[in-house]
């Protein structure tokens, strides 16, 4: 993600923040706890033009009412303190994908949002010489098999980073790099599957953290702000005790099989991976600079999802 997106993101994180904290704070006692994420995100927001900040504050306020309908607990008048905070990105880099967390302390509840701003990416990971993606994305490490087969393209790689090349003048980048390390990578998981049958639970996991949320993305050529749950440990949608979700949001099941991982049709640095209780996945690998390193990014879709996440689009006023 470049510079300029990510400081739109945080610029989103903050009037997010600051929307939820004006419309809770009217009914119940709330407060913001301010870390180095918030100063980020402020900071973000102040360097936004005006027009971009209206934009963003009509996304914002679009999402409120629905939230409240599927999280009472939110709204509900108590004596407890409500806190909102942003989460550093050490927090996100350890299984938490959740841009905002709204708690409850005195009740040991709290929900989460991941923000996105008109993209729908799922993950960045990325592939290196000495990263091992196996042990980081669901616990096993990666063969043998796998560094040897990786060595040759990262050590070209290597060489070309020494002679200062950038990507567009490797003569055939796709045959010689993206080619052989999607098919180490598919070949890696494939012994990983049989060595583990919970590897497509843990993938799943792994790519959209251990925690439930709900994903809001502004989509600002159309208007609306789309609301995503998934609500794959029952965390999300709970009863207060006095007032019941007045949307419904079902338990999201997690993957059991690979059903099958393959090159996209007609790609050279694409994969996809399907698996059982509609998930899917696209993974394409690329460079993520000018000049040649030895490490590539993914950018991870999700190109399929069980029709128990539901989706809810929300219209801008």
């Amino acid at each position: 993600m470049s510079d300029h997106s990510n400081n739109q993101g945080r610029a989103y994180e903050y009037i997010c923040l600051l929307t939820l904290y004006e419309e809770i704070s009217a009914s119940r006692k709330t407060e913001i706890k301010i870390n180095s994420a918030y100063h980020a995100a402020e900071n973000a927001w102040l360097a936004m033009s005006d027009t971009f900040k209206a934009i963003l504050t009509q996304s914002a306020k679009a999402t409120v009412s629905t939230i409240f309908e599927m999280e009472p607990m939110i709204i509900e008048n108590s004596d407890d303190v409500l806190t909102l905070h942003i989460q550093t990105d050490n927090e996100g880099k350890e299984g938490d994908v959740r841009d905002i967390v709204i708690a409850r302390q005195d009740v040991k509840w709290e929900i989460g949002l991941s923000l996105k701003h008109n993209h729908f990416a799922a993950k960045h990971s990325r592939l290196a010489k000495g990263l091992d993606f196996g042990k980081k994305w669901f616990g096993i490490e990666c063969s043998e098999t796998y560094w040897n087969d990786i060595k040759p393209i990262f050590d070209y790689l290597t060489q070309q980073k020494a002679e200062n090349k950038s990507w567009n003048e490797l003569p055939s980048k796709d045959k010689t790099v993206y080619v052989p390390l999607l098919q180490a990578f598919m070949n890696e998981l494939n012994r990983s599957n049989a060595l583990d049958s919970a590897v497509p639970q843990k993938m799943v996991e792994y790519l959209l953290g251990e925690f439930d949320f709900y994903k809001v993305i502004s989509i600002d050529s159309k208007r609306i702000t789309r609301i995503q749950s998934y609500n794959m440990h029952g965390q999300l949608n709970h009863s207060s005790k006095t007032i019941k979700p007045q949307i419904h949001i079902p338990l999201v099941g997690l993957p059991t099989r690979i059903v099958n991982l393959e090159f996209k049709p007609n790609s050279t640095n694409t994969v996809e991976l399907y698996m059982d209780g509609g998930w899917q996945f696209s993974f394409r690998i690329h460079n993520a600079s000018t000049k040649v390193e030895t490490s590539l990014k993914f950018d991870i879709q999700i190109v399929g999802m069980p029709t128990t996440i539901i989706t809810i689009n929300c219209s801008w006023k």
